[in-house]
């Protein structure tokens, strides 16, 4: 399987995008933007549509759509866009601009295929040095921001007491997120980003509620899922996207039903206790 460089160019770019999204997730839950890291995956979408029609490297339409759309949402607060009606026009709008610029535009079916679904056992060396820089990019970032962006997100109020840029801060984790949305499109695709963007940082918030181990658990659930599905795929010639998928989602009901067995188990530890004590009084 190593053998081949399509394999050893979608085990580097897909390892570091999935660390990147492992981490940047926990933020994007906790801060309650899913919602908006799934908007800039449509508005990507469109953006490299755009791109392809205009003879650029995808990569450029979708950079500059998504920072875009980044710098308008900051300046209009992300409470705007919590209106799932708000969201499915901007989706409805920005998924028909796509549509447009691929038929306008000379590539070929494709392309337009694997900007929605991803194509990770297809890209090109130049894509991999891409993708590596974006995810470098994104953690040195976040890495920068760590306290004041994990006091931001875990405790709002508090952080805005303290007097931190809140506003600065919301601004700039959008950039930060729409650059992220960037480099995760060209491995699991525009339709299936929200994946690896938000699904094992859910989960890890299951696991565990300090951040540095939700984050550990994160990273470590999208870097597994995604070689399952990277090592699933090549064996069975299947779309690796909906492996990764499906192998997210059963680690997030896993998580689920794991914490709701710990959670039975200690409210029944706590009733045995109680009843302990009044029978002893």
């Amino acid at each position: 399987m190593f053998q081949y460089n399509f394999m050893q160019h979608a085990f580097v770019a897909g390892t570091f995008v999935a660390i990147m999204c492992g981490v940047i997730g926990v933020y994007v839950i906790a801060r309650g933007v899913s919602f908006i890291a799934h908007m800039f995956s449509e508005i990507g979408f469109a953006g490299a549509s755009f791109a392809m029609y205009m003879g650029w490297n995808p990569i450029n339409g979708l950079l500059l759509f998504t920072t875009t759309s980044a710098l308008a949402i900051g300046q209009l607060g992300t409470k705007v866009f919590r209106r799932d009606l708000s969201i499915n026009v901007i989706i409805s709008i920005f998924l028909g601009f796509g549509l447009l610029f691929l038929s306008l535009s000379t590539k070929n079916a494709s392309n337009a295929f694997s900007i929605l679904f991803g194509s990770v056992l297809s890209i090109s060396t130049q894509q991999v040095w891409e993708v590596l820089g974006l995810s470098i990019g994104v953690l040195i970032l976040l890495l920068i921001g760590f306290k004041m962006l994990t006091f931001d997100s875990f405790d709002p109020v508090g952080a805005e007491a303290a007097g931190l840029p809140v506003r600065v801060i919301s601004i700039s984790f959008l950039l930060i997120l729409s650059i992220a949305v960037v480099g995760a499109v060209q491995i699991v695709g525009a339709l299936l980003v929200f994946t690896l963007m938000t699904t094992p940082a859910a989960t890890a918030r299951h696991l565990s509620q300090k951040v540095s181990r939700m984050i550990l658990y994160s990273v470590l659930l999208a870097v597994i899922g995604l070689w399952l599905g990277l090592v699933i795929g090549y064996y069975t010639n299947l779309p690796v996207s909906f492996f990764i998928t499906a192998i997210q989602a059963i680690f997030y009901f896993a998580a689920l039903g794991w914490r709701n067995y710990r959670e039975r188990i200690r409210t029944k530890g706590s009733l045995d206790k109680t009843s302990t004590k009044s029978f002893a009084s």
